[in-house]
């Protein structure tokens, strides 16, 4: 058992780390502090984790026992060496959107995410076998950060046209309470500001419906009709204890297009997690990128298969890590156990699946730019040089292509847009332009990205 990483020794007496040290992956807490971290770790992902499957229209209930599942998977696939949790990714709300949007259904959307697993997995076994070299030759940092933020700022038109209008003072009111909660809190709570935004905002649409009453606005529909801003009327009907609603995926080739550029954001995410934990620990976990990448591919593919949305680590856990030094992988086993539970408790998805459009329109305003910016961290932590046109064109033609939505007909039954279109641009247009480029363009040598810098060689004696 402990070649799974499922056996820990305890760590001093139990209670506390001592002054300066900190509790190792294969160390735990007492087991009633362990739960306790666990259950902390739950909140932590909570904000995001439930959110993204409401955007994505799917069922929230799923996502939180899938990714207790898929919590389950990476951690005995990384033999406990990489304390991570597994939450529902952001980074495939636009693809939903967009493949909804074309008359997709939610089988058409997991089965185009369990494609894109299918990859990841793949590119998972790839590093594994060469090394994360490969992920730099063929996606340096400006091909990685234009993507992720054309992904990003992709989503822009969902907030504007469908959740804003809904309820658009509640929707302002929670975007400003939001961006002071992740300013001006500290700590623990800072990692969670999402998830206050959220509950302020529920609190509020229930308050403006009592001194209020009924809004004129759009439900999620086109015209603007009565209704309470805040409906419980299904969390009353749910049942306490029961299984989630599962379904099969179907597959399109349209949709899965859409939805293959995600990889490239998947891969950032999880190369990122894994030096984070690496240097926060001490450990060298070189060996463990690629099967943490395909740990997660292969999570996201069982979870989409029966329904649910994909799966990415997640950097909310990392910020409780650091916050308690408690990097004890016994925690997150705890934190799956306790979002099975949760998976099987329908009341809770159809109190998630109340958050009124209001509240989402002010959340998403400020979530969906971070995914966007999350691009432009990776182009500073490069250190991308915006001057060499080299970098410059492929990456701004792709971003007003992605952002912009542009489409390409390639026949009556087939075209390019937005997202997909964007992405081939960024990486074509790169490495076409890299092709004929002169000597003196091409001097500086790719950097890596900001989330495997360090994993194939060391820097030079005295560097940092």
């Amino acid at each position: 058992m402990g070649g799974l990483g499922v056996r820990w020794t305890l760590h001093g007496d139990g209670k506390t780390p001592a002054p300066g040290a900190v509790v190792r992956p294969d160390e735990r807490l007492s087991w009633p502090r362990t739960f306790g971290l666990g259950a902390q770790h739950v909140v932590a992902m909570f904000g995001a984790s439930f959110v993204a499957p409401v955007l994505m229209g799917l069922d929230p209930n799923l996502a939180i026992m899938m990714s207790g599942v898929a919590t389950a998977i990476f951690l005995l696939a990384t033999k406990g060496r990489v304390p991570s949790y597994l939450g529902c990714s952001l980074s495939f709300v636009g693809v939903a959107a967009t493949i909804r949007a074309s008359g997709g259904s939610s089988a058409t959307v997991t089965g185009a995410v369990l494609v894109v697993g299918a990859v990841l997995f793949l590119v998972g076994l790839v590093v594994q076998r060469f090394g994360a070299r490969i992920i730099h030759a063929a996606m340096p940092p400006v091909v990685t950060g234009a993507v992720v933020m054309l992904i990003g700022f992709n989503l822009a038109p969902v907030t504007a046209s469908t959740y804003w209008p809904q309820d658009q003072w509640t929707a302002l009111l929670v975007m400003l309470f939001t961006g002071l909660a992740v300013v001006c809190l500290r700590g623990f709570f800072s990692r969670i500001a999402i998830f206050l935004g959220l509950v302020f905002g529920y609190v509020l649409s229930w308050v403006l419906d009592l001194v209020l009453g009924k809004i004129h606005s759009p439900a999620g529909g086109a015209e603007a009709v009565d209704h309470w801003r805040l409906d419980l009327s299904a969390v009353a009907d749910a049942d306490w204890i029961g299984l989630p609603s599962f379904h099969a995926p179907s597959f399109e080739w349209s949709a899965i297009l859409v939805a293959l550029p995600v990889v490239i954001a998947l891969i950032a995410e999880n190369a990122g997690h894994v030096k984070a934990v690496g240097e926060m620990t001490g450990d060298s976990l070189d060996d463990k990128l690629g099967t943490a990448i395909a740990a997660d591919g292969a999570a996201s593919m069982l979870s989409t298969a029966v329904g649910g949305p994909p799966n990415t680590t997640y950097s909310e856990n990392i910020g409780v890590m650091a916050a308690t030094r408690v990097y004890s992988t016994a925690a997150y086993w705890a934190a799956a156990f306790f979002a099975l539970l949760f998976g099987l408790c329908p009341k809770f998805g159809a109190v998630v699946a109340a958050i009124p459009g209001g509240v989402l329109g002010g959340i998403t305003v400020i979530l969906y730019g971070m995914i966007g910016l999350l691009g432009a961290q990776i182009w500073l932590n490069a250190k991308v040089d915006l001057r060499n046109p080299l970098n410059l064109v492929p990456a701004a033609a792709g971003i007003i292509i992605g952002v912009g939505g542009v489409s390409l007909k390639i026949s009556d039954n087939f075209e390019l847009s937005g997202i997909a279109l964007g992405t081939l641009v960024v990486i074509t247009g790169y490495h076409a332009l890299r092709a004929f480029a002169p000597a003196h363009l091409k001097t500086q040598e790719p950097l890596l990205d900001s989330g495997t810098s360090q994993y194939d060689e060391k820097p030079p004696a005295g560097t940092s």
